[in-house]
């Protein structure tokens, strides 16, 4: 982050603050964009504040359509970030519809009558995903759907202990943060509520040993680890897992919610596997990067504490109906966009495979899936580097802040070849960059 950078961020003053106290109801342009960053100083945190106006360069968002953003400045950047949340791009006409439907019908539930609009999304996700695990529980956000999975496989198998996976994450509330695996995320909390070991990804044995060590009730694993720096777990050992983990009575939680519905290619990379998993946890762009919406989805056997008792655990705004109205149409166009995904997927590979060759001294290795890739880079350093440099340049990327030496690309469904291109012209003189 440069000198400028940080001045441009933190130069307004409590004058700008007491001259424009009303809301923002416009674009945030000149003044207004410095009041949102006081604003978010004094009222929400100074870093976000810092790190907002680096990666604007003191501008802030103002609109959003397909994979780009634009800035209250004027300029129009690529999205290949938002933390996978944006699959089908910012405001896929056809999601924004049928939310625009239901908010002129009845935008909440009363939670005493019957949600016809949760049914449906409920029954269309479950035959999405083939059938096989036919019932369906509705969050707001992956760390919601993460909490419930645990503790329905609790108490479904009267067990207590869980094992995950190292390098994984799974949300930073109480019990996700147990299943997360980075210790910077728990960092001043004396102990979490869940009775969790993490094993090595490279171990076969690893589950064996745990089930023999002590009653387990639930493996919880990403087929790819996305905040890891989009690394895929093999196969041949969550095959392995899975056996163990069945043999002995417990649950296999797959965890989804970054690399599921088309992201790494497959509605659910493990199902696609043919892993015989109790449940697929799904969420980021479930609701079509419109709403916020998440979905446990899982067999009889893990559901029947919930079914026993459907107040066993509730959200009151599980299965929104604008969340919920949503999902089909999210599903629909993602279906839609998957042959362009694998196009699209491809000629990443042939990119990012050219900027490694291109780059030796600053690219150490490619990984991920589909449209889930991470590049991992020679020290942390230069990460900073490529970072800034696309900041600059008009490219929004993820960092992984358990994995300071890797970036992510999260392109949408919707980037075009030239977008594609764009961003690699992008990467490639910010790699230039970082090696000088």
């Amino acid at each position: 982050m440069t000198a400028d950078t940080v001045t441009a961020v933190d130069t307004v003053t409590a004058g700008d603050t007491l001259a424009a106290t009303g809301p923002i109801t416009g674009p945030a342009t000149g003044s207004a964009a410095a009041l949102t960053f006081d604003r978010l100083r004094r009222h929400l945190s100074p870093k976000l504040a810092l790190t907002g106006g680096f990666a604007g360069r003191g501008a802030v968002e103002a609109g959003a359509e397909g994979c780009r953003v634009t800035l209250s400045d004027g300029r129009s950047v690529l999205d290949f970030g938002s933390y996978a949340v944006t699959l089908l791009g910012h405001r896929h006409p056809a999601v924004a519809a049928a939310v625009r439907r239901q908010l002129e019908t009845m935008p909440t539930s009363t939670r005493s009558l019957a949600n016809p609009v949760a049914a449906e999304a409920a029954a269309c996700l479950a035959a999405y995903l083939g059938g096989t695990l036919p019932k369906v529980y509705f969050g707001l956000n992956g760390a919601d759907v993460v909490e419930v999975a645990v503790k329905l496989a609790r108490l479904a198998t009267g067990r207590s202990r869980v094992v995950a996976v190292e390098g994984g994450f799974h949300g930073k509330s109480a019990g996700a943060l147990a299943l997360t695996h980075h210790p910077l995320y728990r960092r001043g909390l004396l102990g979490c509520t869940v009775d969790v070991v993490h094993v090595d990804p490279a171990d076969p044995g690893a589950v064996l040993h745990e089930v023999r060590a002590a009653e387990v009730a639930a493996v919880v694993l990403e087929p790819v680890q996305g905040e890891n720096g989009a690394v895929p777990l093999p196969a041949e050992v969550l095959r392995r897992w899975c056996a163990d983990a069945e043999q002995a009575g417990a649950m296999v939680i797959a965890d989804e919610i970054q690399c599921g519905l088309r992201r790494c290619g497959e509605r659910s990379v493990a199902l696609a596997a043919g892993l015989p998993v109790d449940a697929v946890l799904l969420g980021k762009p479930l609701g079509g990067g419109v709403v916020p919406l998440s979905a446990l989805v899982c067999s009889e056997r893990l559901y029947a504490p919930l079914a026993a008792d459907p107040f066993l655990h509730s959200a009151t705004f599980g299965g929104h109906p604008l969340s919920c109205a949503a999902l089909p149409a999210a599903l629909d166009a993602i279906e839609e966009l998957a042959p362009h995904g694998h196009r699209l997927s491809l000629l990443l590979d042939t990119a990012l495979e050219r900027l490694r060759a291109d780059h030796p001294r600053v690219v150490r290795a490619v990984r991920g899936a589909g449209l889930l890739r991470g590049i991992d880079l020679a020290s942390a350093q230069a990460a900073g580097t490529v970072l800034a440099e696309l900041a600059g340049a008009g490219l929004l990327v993820s960092p992984c802040l358990s994995r300071p030496t890797t970036i992510r690309l999260l392109p949408p469904l919707v980037t075009t070849a030239g977008d594609l291109a764009e961003a690699v012209r992008i990467l490639d003189a910010a790699l230039a960059a970082a090696g000088r």
